[in-house]
């Protein structure tokens, strides 16, 4: 099972947001695509601001670091209502998309 990270104290995590971050976009949408099939809701990481047309015109500076994070990191689904047998059907999919038969 993949893991998270210890929490910081005196912080309590509530784990909102789980992402995966795959090797390049390809990977990423089969993920998201077979976990679509699988009735998982899944989905991109948000666009970022300087990419969307509302800001169009607005200087950007800064690097890549959003693109890529939104190119190739997908939001699962995750929460302290997840089952355990929830997550592990999730983690099967995800194993079955990355590592097709």
């Amino acid at each position: 099972h993949p893991s998270t990270p210890p929490p910081f104290h005196p912080s309590t995590p509530n784990y909102w947001l789980t992402v995966a971050l795959f090797e390049n976009y390809e990977i990423r949408e089969r993920v998201r695509l077979a976990l679509q099939q699988a009735s998982i809701e899944s989905r991109p990481v948000w666009k970022p601001l300087h990419l969307q047309p509302v800001f169009a015109d607005v200087p950007y500076f800064g690097e890549r670091v959003g693109e890529e994070l939104f190119e190739k990191g997908l939001c699962l689904p995750s929460g302290t209502a997840m089952t355990a047998e929830e997550l592990d059907y999730c983690i099967a999919e995800v194993g079955k998309a990355i590592l097709p038969s």
